[in-house]
């Protein structure tokens, strides 16, 4: 039995032009069951699956009142799905319906853990109109979830994959509208096979993908590169905000230094500036923006964390200059010393700490 999985928000319009396309289709293609699973929409999408299913339509609806979100809305689906194959599609027909006997036929045919409808393989498009931005933001997001799958529209949501491999999956978490991506990594899909389909411009309704999605893909992104990669992911997190760091550090000490202070005293001061700067891109890229915690609260516990990394900087730093001749006359040197000893102080603290919390505490 083959269940399709489709989240809503606001497509009443798209309800009845839909189903009639995928029963046109599957028509003779055995038992299957159409589950929207919609976000509390209150605009008639819950009366209108009521009514088809009323018809004898193989239809239900799952209505969610108090979440949202389009990757969550697919994993509800599929997880009260009855079907041993599992499809997700858009209710915008974004997707062609057209394709779905053949998305069934590869998946028999190969015996492929995925079947991935693409827009960019051989003979797959993208209806003209489309527009050069949501192009671009496209090209951009999938060349950044390179590293995590070899799918080559990665930010498909049209995709078949069987029921039992969905059930091995663990830590499951998606958030955003990029389920394809947590489904290939954390499914450990081998197989997969793309296969070439026109995707359409919506017909009704207007389009979910806003800023904020964005940022909660990007959010999406760090979590699988942490699933994947571990160890590498979080130490490379840890250099970018430790290089960005680093540079506030040094331009600091030399401008303090240039206004006439002393070296321990402008250290100091560059340590914390460094500190302080350090903690925005740590925010955005180690703190979960779904957890509301007051940003001050943050910010205090940001730098009493890296207090002891922070002062075996300067401690560090000091006593190379007033201990020997060579640093003396070298203080820049003695301050990336005092940083480097304050970055592997850090980086062991936050990797004893895991992933959720800050990766990189610039000291």
């Amino acid at each position: 039995m083959l269940s399709i999985i489709v989240p809503t928000y606001r497509e009443a319009d798209n309800i009845l032009p839909l189903v009639t396309r995928i029963r046109a289709v599957l028509e003779r293609r055995g038992d299957y069951e159409i589950v929207f699973v919609d976000d509390n929409s209150a605009d008639g999408t819950e009366a209108k699956v009521d009514e088809l299913q009323r018809a004898g339509v193989p239809v239900r609806i799952i209505v969610r009142r108090n979440e949202r979100g389009l990757s969550t809305a697919i994993l509800r689906g599929f997880r009260e799905a009855r079907g041993d194959l599992l499809l997700c599609m858009d209710a915008d027909m974004s997707h062609p319906p057209e394709a779905i006997p053949g998305m069934l036929d590869t998946l028999a045919r190969e015996n492929a853990d995925l079947v991935v409808g693409s827009r960019y393989v051989p003979g797959g498009s993208i209806e003209e109109g489309w527009g050069f931005y949501r192009w671009l933001n496209s090209q951009v997001a999938l060349w950044l979830a390179r590293p995590l799958s070899r799918v080559r529209d990665s930010g498909a949501g049209f995709f078949l994959l069987p029921q039992r491999l969905f059930a091995q999956a663990t830590d499951l978490n998606p958030i955003g509208y990029k389920m394809l991506l947590e489904v290939s990594v954390k499914c450990r899909c081998r197989k997969v096979i793309e296969v070439p389909i026109q995707f359409a411009d919506r017909k009704f309704g207007q389009s979910k993908l806003s800023f904020r999605e964005q940022l909660l893909y990007l959010l999406h992104l760090k979590r699988l590169y942490d699933y994947k990669f571990g160890f590498w992911s979080r130490l490379v997190q840890f250099c970018m905000i430790e290089g960005s760091g680093v540079v506030v550090n040094l331009l600091a000490l030399q401008g303090l230094q240039a206004g006439g202070l002393s070296f321990a005293l402008a250290d100091g001061l560059a340590v914390g500036l460094a500190m302080a700067w350090s903690f925005w891109p740590n925010h955005l890229l180690a703190f979960d923006p779904l957890v509301r915690a007051p940003v001050g609260a943050q910010y205090g516990r940001f730098m009493l964390a890296g207090f002891i990394g922070g002062m075996a900087n300067w401690l560090l730093a000091v006593g190379l200059t007033h201990g020997t001749t060579w640093f003396a006359g070298h203080t820049n040197l003695a301050a990336v010393a005092g940083i480097a000893l304050g970055a592997v102080i850090n980086f062991a603290r936050s990797s004893r700490r895991g992933a959720r919390r800050p990766v990189g505490e610039q000291v």
